[in-house]
């Protein structure tokens, strides 16, 4: 067909645009294009720069929930053997403990930052399961108080976890980053159940985060050997003390 007939620049312009569907079909695996209509779709790589699948390529098959599980019953043991006390799980143990070999433990964790991170979102997983929040809207003493007892349950629910990190923390970036994250949620937990009180007051939050972080907790627990209940009205006279004052501060000014 010469371009100067009737249509021929059209049929031109079509046959050029097959080539390239037919090129990029050729690139694409075969089970990524299951059905006709993903010849229609494979046009939009050339205008959008990815392909719009019409269908859910991305379930996973067998061979990925086996993996899945696998990598979340290895997370799950190192999280139960820190629990349980041991602050420095070994491979070993770890993988006897989620049943699987040590070799299957590295195939899926390269190193242990990769493990330690899978093992921090676990362990934001088993702190707040149960949180409630506290409405900002209570009274001050109310809320003093539903804050310590659920901060002290959480504090005590990962406790293990917390000793272990502690004790790599200076040598572990990924370690520090989860501290960085409990950190981080702490203090918007504590900005919104005290807004009142706080408005712009930077340095009181940072008091009541000192006050209510695991170092603090740990203090109390392990260095000062106070139970659980006396290591909460710690920190409940602590929050309060510090709320009280600032609130006594502003009615004088």
């Amino acid at each position: 067909m010469r371009q100067g007939e009737p249509g021929g620049q059209a049929r031109v312009a079509e046959r050029d645009q097959q080539v390239l569907v037919d090129e990029h079909a050729r690139r694409v695996p075969r089970r990524a294009r299951p059905y006709p209509c993903y010849y229609l779709h494979s046009l939009c790589i050339f205008c959008w720069g990815e392909v719009a699948l019409t269908t859910d390529t991305t379930k996973p098959d067998g061979r990925s929930l086996r993996a899945q599980r696998t990598r979340r019953a290895i997370v799950d043991a190192h999280l139960t053997l820190m629990l349980g006390g041991d602050p420095q799980p070994t491979a070993a143990r770890i993988a006897a403990t989620a049943g699987v070999s040590v070799r299957a433990l590295w195939s899926h964790f390269r190193d242990l930052e990769q493990l330690f991170a899978a093992a921090g979102e676990r362990t934001l997983e088993v702190q707040y399961a149960g949180h409630v929040p506290i409405p900002p809207g209570l009274p001050l003493d109310e809320r003093v108080e539903s804050f310590c007892r659920q901060r002290a349950r959480m504090l005590e629910s990962i406790a293990g976890a917390s000793r272990a990190a502690q004790l790599r923390l200076p040598f572990s970036p990924q370690l520090r980053a989860n501290r960085e994250r409990h950190n981080d949620r702490l203090r918007a937990e504590l900005a919104e159940v005290f807004a009142p009180e706080l408005a712009v007051d930077e340095t009181l939050l940072t008091a009541l985060q000192v006050a209510t972080a695991w170092p603090a907790w740990t203090c109390s627990r392990d260095d000062l050997g106070l139970d659980i209940d006396q290591a909460t009205e710690v920190m409940s006279r602590t929050v309060g003390a510090l709320l009280e004052r600032s609130r006594d501060e502003h009615r004088n000014r």
